[in-house]
């Protein structure tokens, strides 16, 4: 009993770490790719050199003993693809939203991907969610029109695209949860195959679009200076810690609690937005819709959490009464 007692403590910790790293590196990582952007609008091309990094990083620390990877599998590979091209899409959208939204409304249109997966899940045949759940959703929603009526920065073209990232990232949560693409993998595997496959897609698209080859040329003039050099470097550590610690949250404890994290590390995100980066100009609109989103947000986390707590006691009853 009490080998079971420690397993399940050293299990918990795990559980907690993942969360809280996750929480605190996607926190810092809006804030980042914020920063770069301002000074460098291509956000594709900052996206394809965070993968690129990513995937160097993963193989070179292979190469010198520093981390454990099976050699690439084209059967894993296929059932990740669609998983990779979700994930990628919605980081895309989200990168590109950055250039026109403020961190604050950023964040509370992101809050809006539990309501999504909750829509996906009625149309996938999932059970009925809570009243709670149902509610704290609406008023997440409710919160996000309120405070876009006061936002005197109000930009339609970024709204549009973190909208589209939010239905990227339900996409992506939903295939990983019914797929089970990601079982019996690591997640330094899942980032490696990630960024392995993202790369000839995101280099089709910064041709097509146009970014390449003024991106590069543009990076190679900012580069002079020693600002810009750290903020960016910075991103391509920091996107490598947020992929690792994602796909962490997402294997210790499930996708949902993800989104939950996402959900509550808004909470610092928005506070901070508000006077960093150039800041938010305070409408009462916009200050009442955030605290009302930001209500939503804590308390749909509160909502699944007592789920959880819930179905593991009845199965914890359940053990119990099997051995009687």
């Amino acid at each position: 009993m009490e080998k079971l007692t420690d397993a399940d403590a050293a299990s918990s910790s795990l559980s907690l770490f993942a969360a809280l790293s996750y929480g605190v590196a996607s926190m810092a990582m809006v804030f980042i790719n914020k920063a770069v952007l301002m000074e460098y609008s291509h956000s594709m091309t900052l996206l394809t050199m965070q993968q690129l990094a990513t995937a160097l990083l993963i193989h070179f620390g292979q190469k010198m003993g520093y981390t454990r990877l099976r050699g690439l599998e084209m059967s894993t590979a296929k059932k990740l693809l669609p998983v990779s091209l979700f994930y990628n899409a919605n980081v895309a959208f989200a990168l590109a939203s950055l250039k026109g939204v403020n961190i604050p409304m950023y964040i509370a249109i992101k809050r809006l991907t539990p309501l999504a997966v909750l829509i996906a899940g009625f149309f996938s045949g999932k059970g009925k969610p809570s009243t709670q759940v149902i509610f704290s959703v609406v008023l997440t929603a409710g919160g996000v029109v309120i405070a876009a009526l006061g936002d005197f920065s109000f930009d339609l073209f970024g709204y549009s695209l973190a909208l589209t990232s939010v239905f990227f990232q339900t996409m992506y949560l939903v295939l990983v949860e019914k797929s089970g693409a990601e079982d019996g993998l690591s997640s330094v595997e899942i980032m490696f195959y990630n960024s392995f496959l993202s790369l000839p897609f995101l280099l089709f698209l910064i041709i097509a679009t146009g970014e390449f080859p003024n991106s590069f040329s543009l990076l190679l003039v900012k580069s002079t200076s020693i600002h810009f050099l750290v903020i960016l470097i910075l991103s391509f550590v920091m996107g490598v810690a947020l992929n690792f610690t994602m796909f962490l949250c997402t294997i210790v404890n499930s996708a949902l609690t993800t989104t939950i994290v996402g959900v509550l590390k808004g909470v610092g995100s928005t506070t901070l937005g508000f006077f960093l980066l150039g800041g938010v100009q305070v409408h009462g609109l916009n200050v009442t819709g955030l605290v009302i989103n930001t209500t939503g947000g804590v308390w749909y986390s509160y909502a699944k959490y007592q789920e959880r707590k819930s179905k593991a006691s009845k199965r914890v009853a359940d053990v119990e009464t099997y051995h009687k």
